[in-house]
């Protein structure tokens, strides 16, 4: 099924620009962060691009989408369920847990948290990296050339705002499928 998926998504015109085997030891443990994020179609290209890294990737999709038919293959396929509702829903805890399991483990978040337009990303992917002394790598979908990419890991210090700034600098509206629906960072 990842193959097959693949192979769609390259027969889309889509060019996943992936890191020569063995240059990244980082992706085999970090925190994903996916944008602009401003249709579905993001997360059915990103999953394609994470399976063709190849590493023990995992994404939070609200808990709505789990329903049947599709829950087993959702869970299957490395998805987990979010209560974006409830703003002590434990993600940042279950996902720390997680990479303190085992070597390899990936999670790619959106931390934009929705489709619509937002001034202020969500801290969750950064508490992660933090806490869990991982890196933050952004991953790039580019509507407009059909291409997704990595940027270099940001390693998170103790300055939420600076590593923000450094993780935001990757991403621009025209990437977005809809750019009016992606808030650019606007620096002094």
């Amino acid at each position: 099924m990842k193959r097959i998926w693949i192979a769609v998504v390259k027969l889309c015109g889509w060019k996943l620009n992936l890191p020569e085997p063995g240059t990244r030891p980082e992706l085999s443990r970090c925190v994903f962060v996916v944008a602009p994020h401003t249709s579905i179609d993001d997360f059915l290209i990103g999953i394609a691009y994470l399976w063709s890294l190849k590493v023990n990737g995992h994404v939070f999709i609200k808990k709505e989408f789990f329903r049947w038919p599709v829950k087993q293959l959702m869970l299957h396929y490395g998805c987990i369920p979010i209560d974006r509702g409830n703003r002590h829903n434990g993600m940042v805890e279950a996902a720390v847990r997680e990479f303190g399991k085992g070597e390899t483990f990936t999670i790619a978040i959106t931390p934009e948290a929705t489709r619509k337009p937002v001034q202020r990303w969500k801290r969750g992917f950064w508490e992660i990296a933090r806490r869990a002394e991982v890196p933050i790598v952004p991953a790039c979908i580019d509507f407009a050339h059909k291409k997704i990419w990595l940027e270099e890991a940001i390693w998170p210090t103790d300055d939420y705002e600076a590593d923000l700034l450094r993780v935001r600098r990757c991403f621009r509206a025209s990437m977005a499928k809809h750019p009016t629906q992606f808030v650019e960072l606007v620096e002094n």
